[in-house]
């Protein structure tokens, strides 16, 4: 997972007399053959297909920017992505066309049409005031799902789960998952970026094991740097599997440096499952108080 920070951009009015409008979309897709959210040039990524794909359908040229709440890395999945992009209004208004549907409603079937099988917007709709999919965001909730059978990963679901080829123990991995929860600094679970914080609130790490057997991670945050999501289950997986102790990870976190025995795990089990919002009347205020540089007290 990546939560690598792009350049801050104004939040624009939500709509206004043939102004802009404001479009909050929540989308899922398959990470697997992408390189992660981000265009890059000759590289197949959500950001680029989802852009051509509006600019299509809006019949836009440039086709308009996008900004999304998390930027996940290649091979890294979602079910609950949130962006926004601001569309004309003489654009917006003209997406249902003969149909007589609301722009939002028509938007979503017009963009089924066009997108790859491996990337789908749910909903599409006006954003409320201040509204800003990345700066807005109160949480983001990730799922990190291994399975330890002996006989491999179930073939449905290879491409969003890890093998880990030890048992686990997921009490022990609960654990010292849970010690590392807090406003805390990250930088022994992060790649550090020149000129970026690495100080976090993690606001959840759990792990439990499913009916169906595999062992799930719950990891919330208000926010997370470059890999962070990773590691944390890379060092988790380390107690579970009986290699270090269940105090290990929080020391290591202690020391605030990487430390070689961490492994930043695979992409493929990790999905972004859902992103969380204020009140409308808060989105502002929200915003701003993200933008701020996180310190430790």
């Amino acid at each position: 997972m990546s939560a690598s920070r792009p350049s801050v951009e104004p939040v624009l009015p939500v709509r206004g007399e043939g102004g802009l409008v404001r479009v909050r979309l929540d989308l899922g897709y398959d990470g697997t053959r992408f390189a992660g959210w981000a265009e890059q040039p000759g590289l197949r990524t959500v950001q680029g297909e989802l852009t051509a794909a509006l600019g299509r359908v809006l019949r836009l040229d440039p086709a308009p920017r996008l900004t999304v709440a998390g930027r996940t890395d290649a091979g890294v999945h979602a079910s609950g992505q949130v962006a926004h992009v601001d569309v004309p209004a003489a654009a917006w208004a003209a997406v249902p066309g003969r149909s007589g549907s609301p722009p939002g409603t028509a938007l979503v079937r017009r963009l089924a049409g066009v997108l790859p099988p491996d990337v789908r917007v749910h909903r599409a709709g006006p954003a409320p005031d201040g509204f800003d999919a990345r700066f807005g965001a109160l949480r983001r909730r990730y799922a990190y799902r291994v399975c330890d059978d002996p006989a491999g990963v179930p073939p449905l679901r290879r491409f969003d789960v890890l093998h880990h080829r030890r048992p686990l123990d997921a009490a022990a991995m609960d654990l010292a998952a849970r010690s590392l929860v807090g406003l805390r600094e990250f930088a022994a679970y992060c790649r550090p970026r020149e000129g970026a914080t690495t100080v976090r609130t993690l606001l959840a790490y759990s792990w439990s094991r499913a009916d169906d057997g595999l062992l799930v991670a719950d990891v919330q945050a208000d926010a997370f740097c470059h890999s962070m999501v990773r590691a944390l289950v890379g060092a988790a997986l380390a107690v579970g599997d009986g290699r270090r102790d269940v105090d290990w990870p929080r020391l290591v976190q202690d020391r605030a440096r990487r430390d070689p025995a961490v492994t930043v795990v695979g992409p493929q089990g990790l999905t972004l499952e859902e992103v969380v919002y204020p009140a409308d009347t808060d989105l502002a205020a929200r915003a701003a108080q993200s933008r701020a540089v996180r310190t430790l007290p």
